[in-house]
């Protein structure tokens, strides 16, 4: 068995490993922020440690292998959908995903592994964040309703207005109720496109309403 002090090293450096990878949720204000993903991590080194304990003659890693499985469910819980064309939550969903593998690592006594992997973990989600960003202006997606009167020569002036401010059309549905027709476009295209393509609707006099 494991002196106290390992255990205790193994349980603090579990709860800071978890903090750094938590800290730049929080700063996000996800789902799962600091505290949760330090429980995490911490959850997931003491599971290891007693999966050793428990199966030290059968099958050691019999608990262990579990948290693989048991931290998809908590995963899961942070993805929801935010309109047709985003979803949200996959990244912080990865992020408890590797918090768990980290306090694995710690629990099987990886400490350079674990402590290289945290380092690794937050250099992607500070400085990567920054070329997502950079990243999605050059390809950003949207999604446009647009209600406006009917007229049977004008149907698709909107489309075309969309191609012609360089937008790529990925789904499209409309719908006409009394003299209105509603429309609702997914659109892909580069940052200032798509402002540009805003100015000009927000600027037609002819659209009742309007969402982006």
């Amino acid at each position: 068995m494991e002196s106290y002090d390992t255990l205790i090293l193994k349980m603090l450096l579990a709860i800071a490993v978890g903090g750094a990878v938590g800290v730049e949720r929080e700063l996000r204000s996800k789902s799962a922020g600091f505290r949760t993903l330090i429980l995490i991590c911490l959850g997931a080194t003491l599971f290891t440690i007693f999966s050793m304990y428990i199966g030290e003659k059968t099958s050691p890693d019999r608990i262990a292998s579990n948290v693989v499985v048991g931290i998809g469910f908590l995963g899961a819980g942070v993805i929801f959908r935010g309109n047709r064309s985003s979803v949200h939550g996959i990244t912080t969903a990865a992020s408890i995903w590797l918090a768990a593998a980290l306090g694995v690592g710690i629990g099987c006594g990886y400490y350079m592994a674990s402590i290289l992997g945290c380092v690794l973990v937050v250099t992607v989600l500070f400085l990567f964040s920054f070329l997502d960003t950079f990243l999605d202006r050059l390809n950003q997606i949207r999604e446009y309703k647009i209600s406006y009167p009917y007229e049977e020569n004008k149907q698709h002036k909107y489309e075309d207005l969309m191609v012609e401010y360089g937008l790529n059309i990925k789904s499209r549905t409309q719908n006409k109720t009394g003299n209105i027709i509603t429309g609702y476009w997914i659109v892909k295209g580069k940052e200032q496109k798509h402002l540009d393509f805003i100015e000009f609707i927000l600027k037609d006099k002819e659209v009742t309403e309007f969402s982006f």
